[in-house]
């Protein structure tokens, strides 16, 4: 693992024996999340399947190097660095067999909806990024956005999430993220496109 220190505690890059730790973190992290829980509503197939799909979306994360922990896996952030993009394939295998039939169409809809906001152009991208609930307040997610957001402008090139809580709008909008329109369809919740500029 590979230590850097940024702000108050150190960041950790998570090695492919620690994928399991930073999914169950994120899936907790998740698990009041408005998007995430209109599409796994059920606490039993959440607590089943929701690991899976977060390992399809930001797992890459893991075995690129580029999955940030702070506070021994009390946050994780999953980036995808440029050119690594999520398992597509495997999220719409999750989605079709878990999903509730009533939110499939909007479901396809906000797809459709995040492809048009995604920069085609090289950046990094943030998929997920989370606390357990028992370690929220500490100062946890800033420091890993930080040490994300140092990564970025060494690399000279553009950062990009979609926020799935508009509370967290706020946060994000701190590293310089700045909201480029808004996603949402039918009976789903909001996601919020947000992109920082290279710097």
């Amino acid at each position: 693992m590979n230590v850097t220190q940024r702000k108050t505690h150190a960041i950790i890059s998570a090695a492919k024996a620690d994928e399991a730790r930073a999914i169950a973190t994120v899936a907790l992290a998740f698990a009041s999340d408005p998007m995430m829980r209109w599409s796994f509503p059920d606490p039993e197939k959440y607590m089943a399947v929701v690991p899976d799909f977060l390992r399809a979306f930001g797992g890459n994360a893991i075995t690129h190097g580029t999955a940030d922990v702070a506070g021994d896996f009390s946050a994780v952030a999953l980036w995808l660095p440029p050119g690594i993009e999520p398992d597509g394939e495997a999220m719409g295998r999750i989605i079709e067999a878990h999903m509730p039939p009533e939110n499939m169409e909007d479901g396809g809809a906000i797809v459709e909806q995040m492809n048009k906001f995604h920069p085609h152009g090289p950046h990094w991208y943030l998929p997920l990024i989370g606390t357990d609930p028992s370690h929220q307040g500490k100062g946890y997610g800033a420091d890993l956005m930080a040490h994300a957001i140092w990564r970025c402008d060494e690399s000279g090139l553009p950062a990009y999430l979609e926020s799935s809580n508009l509370a967290n709008v706020p946060f994000y909008e701190r590293f310089g993220f700045k909201v480029m329109g808004k996603i949402q369809h039918g009976s789903s919740p909001q996601l919020t496109p947000m992109l920082r500029p290279a710097r």
